[in-house]
């Protein structure tokens, strides 16, 4: 079963003016991971698509929405995707793949038939942008990911960041997404905070301990607005946006990316002595 939603964009002025249900209700993607069925939110932010697919019981195939308007739902798409939970299987058009957790999959345009297996204690997480060209199916494990450490310690900032779907290590039409994780004892992530006016990104949090949150600061620099998260919980971030979180305690987030450039460091960056 495929479930499915729509999220309209927001105009940056408005946003201001959101309470904390109006922006939990634009933004907050909170019910990802259902027993075999995948869930679905459209977005008009670069016509975005995040989801999440908790199979169970039995296989799960991803159907097109009616919002795609055509056949299959990578027709005229691109796709990718991270498992979360235990390991599992993802077949494409009858070729199987195995995923271990944090190990990625990526989807070309035109593949037709997308199965997640049931059976396992996989949580695959989604993404899925407009794509122009077919590139092929690859699988990204721990292994063939770009490691990056950032970050120090006195600002509690320090992290290893996991590329995975990107243009050095698979070729991509405009999607991107990779995996950062918080090194123990620090909670800041994406510092300075900044905004990429050439394409959009969604956050999405996992191995966040029980009873604990993730605060998710977003809006224009000079008018920040905030969203509590907690475990499997993902938010979307306009291109007008920062993005950036603090935690109760350490935790893992995908960032996922699309728009017009490929360009991982194409950014304007904030200080943080220059929020507001």
């Amino acid at each position: 079963m495929t479930k499915h939603e729509f999220r309209y964009a927001s105009h940056p002025e408005d946003a201001r003016a959101y309470g904390t249900e109006e922006l939990r209700k634009h933004f907050l993607m909170d019910n990802l991971f259902e027993d075999d069925c995948i869930n679905l939110t459209y977005s008009m932010y670069d016509r975005y698509i995040v989801g999440g697919a908790k199979p169970r019981s039995k296989d799960v195939a991803l159907e097109t929405i009616p919002y795609l308007k055509s056949e299959n739902f990578l027709d005229r798409r691109e796709l990718g995707i991270v498992n979360v939970g235990g390991k599992g299987q993802v077949s494409v058009d009858g070729t199987v793949y195995e995923l271990d957790k944090k190990e990625a999959l990526y989807v070309g345009k035109g593949a037709k038939k997308v199965l997640f297996k049931g059976g396992s204690e996989a949580l695959f997480y989604i993404n899925s942008a407009p794509a122009h060209k077919s590139f092929p199916t690859k699988k990204v494990g721990k292994e063939n990911a770009e490691v990056i450490n950032l970050g120090d310690a006195k600002y509690a900032n320090k992290r290893i960041l996991n590329k995975l779907i990107v243009n050095s290590i698979v070729e991509t039409c405009q999607l991107q997404m990779g995996i950062t994780e918080l090194v123990e004892g620090n909670v800041w992530n994406t510092m300075p905070a900044h905004t990429h006016e050439r394409r959009m990104e969604a956050y999405f949090y996992f191995d966040v301990e029980e009873g604990q949150t993730v605060c998710h600061f977003m809006g224009q620099p000079q008018h920040t607005r905030h969203i509590f998260l907690e475990n499997n919980q993902a938010v979307l971030s306009p291109e007008w946006s920062i993005h950036s979180g603090s935690g109760t305690t350490n935790y893992s987030f995908i960032w996922g990316m699309a728009g017009e450039n490929l360009d991982y460091g194409d950014m304007d960056t904030c200080s943080p002595n220059q929020l507001r």
